[in-house]
């Protein structure tokens, strides 16, 4: 549900996987950093705590504050941009991460919200999050990733 005042980008995906399998994937730094060109999110994922994407190098990408967490089922992440100046300024925006069964397999969705219109930050999700899914479904599904690089 969006309204002329938000900007918003979803993206769904169907993965040959179990909700544990896919859980794992979206919440493990070693794994995660296999399909998210070697960054990970670091937390210790309880509600309220806060976590960080972080470049291979160590910099900070992203970080913010774990609205919802229900294993294996939800994901609320309130998210904000640390690498640019111009993305941060717009605030915080926020990634639900619904995961569902469906017929033998787990249907991803991932919602990015920012209660600004024309967001540079939904631009900028709205480009990255279909390569990071893409190499997440084929890294479970096949043992390898779509894209090395960014």
């Amino acid at each position: 549900m969006s309204s002329a005042a938000e900007s918003s980008f979803v993206y769904v995906t169907y993965i040959r996987t179990t909700p544990e399998r896919l859980w794992s994937a979206l919440t493990t730094p070693e794994f995660m950093r296999q399909y998210w060109f070697d960054c990970h999110i670091a937390s210790d994922w309880k509600r309220g705590s806060p976590w960080k994407l972080q470049f291979k190098d160590g910099r900070i990408a992203d970080s913010g504050t774990i609205v919802e967490i229900d294993p294996p089922k939800r994901l609320v992440l309130e998210w904000r941009n640390e690498w640019s100046p111009e993305i941060n300024a717009e605030g915080n925006a926020r990634c639900t991460m619904d995961l569902e069964p469906v017929d033998g397999a787990m249907k991803l969705t991932v919602t990015h919200s920012i209660a600004r219109p024309g967001s540079k930050l939904i631009a900028a999700v709205s480009g990255g999050w279909p390569k990071i899914l893409s190499n997440l479904k084929s890294l479970l599904e096949t043992g390898e990733v779509v894209m090395k690089g960014k």
